[in-house]
């Protein structure tokens, strides 16, 4: 319990890591972010791949391909009706829809409800790995969803100063997508803790989330600036990484 606690913390403080970076680096260029969201898309991919898709299989038993399957889509149907409700924050912060809120505090509540609503997906992600009883496993996937965080945290603070958000607030809002992500981990962790009959559809769904966020969102924004080549070899080192990390552990 106390190895899960330390990486909550640790997944949940990688944003907040990522934020202060954003502070000293305020003006990223396109061509970095963009390298160092690739590389994170490479890590989380290898991360969703081996640590969760792939145990699901091994769990499922007879019908494991069809729950593994069902998992996957669960998963990303899910996550595509919350986008639906609450649009994530490169497409708020981005040029397709600028918040219309006339005070700092409602944009405040705004990129906390889309940053923390789609971080909480990945705590879970983070902690139901630890269902499968393999601690290496787990720290690889928590260490793939870290990884992302920081560039992610980075890149939000720049465009939340220039909507008017005071830099405490700011700083504030990071600590609090921190903490989604750290209550996230903690549930997924309970939730096959309490039965363990759901871990081969847990570790699939949460898989599921994971393809989809690299898919819908981190590949597409990685790609809109003229950094494609770049990109795509970012993205293949860091799955390399860890499939390198994930031979070393096991």
């Amino acid at each position: 319990m106390e190895l899960v606690l330390l990486t909550a913390l640790g997944v949940g403080g990688a944003t907040v890591i990522g934020s202060i970076l954003g502070f000293v680096f305020k003006k990223l260029s396109h061509k970095f972010s963009d390298i160092v969201l690739s590389f994170a898309a490479g890590v989380m991919l290898a991360a969703a791949v081996l640590g969760l898709v792939l145990p699901s299989l091994e769990y499922g038993g007879k019908y494991g391909i069809f729950i593994t399957i069902a998992g996957i889509f669960v998963g990303a149907v899910a996550l595509n009706l919350i986008d639906k409700l609450v649009p994530h924050l490169h497409r708020l912060v981005g040029g397709e829809t600028e918040p219309h809120s006339n005070s700092d505090l409602s944009k405040v509540l705004l990129f906390v409800a889309a940053i923390a609503i789609h971080n909480l997906p990945e705590g879970i992600a983070a902690g139901v790995g630890f269902g499968s009883g393999n601690p290496s496993q787990a720290l690889i996937i928590a260490g793939g969803i870290a990884l992302q965080n920081i560039p992610e945290g980075m890149v939000i603070i720049g465009p939340m100063l220039s909507a008017g958000v005071t830099p405490l607030k700011t700083f504030v809002c990071a600590m609090i997508t921190g903490l989604v992500e750290v209550i996230g981990t903690l549930i997924g962790y309970f939730a096959v803790s309490v039965s363990y009959a759901i871990l081969p559809f847990a570790l699939a769904f949460a898989g599921g989330t994971m393809l989809y966020v690299i898919s819908d969102e981190m590949i597409p924004e990685t790609h809109a600036h003229g950094n494609q080549r770049g990109a795509t070899y970012a993205l293949l080192i860091g799955f390399c990484v860890m499939l390198l990390t994930d031979v070393l552990l096991g």
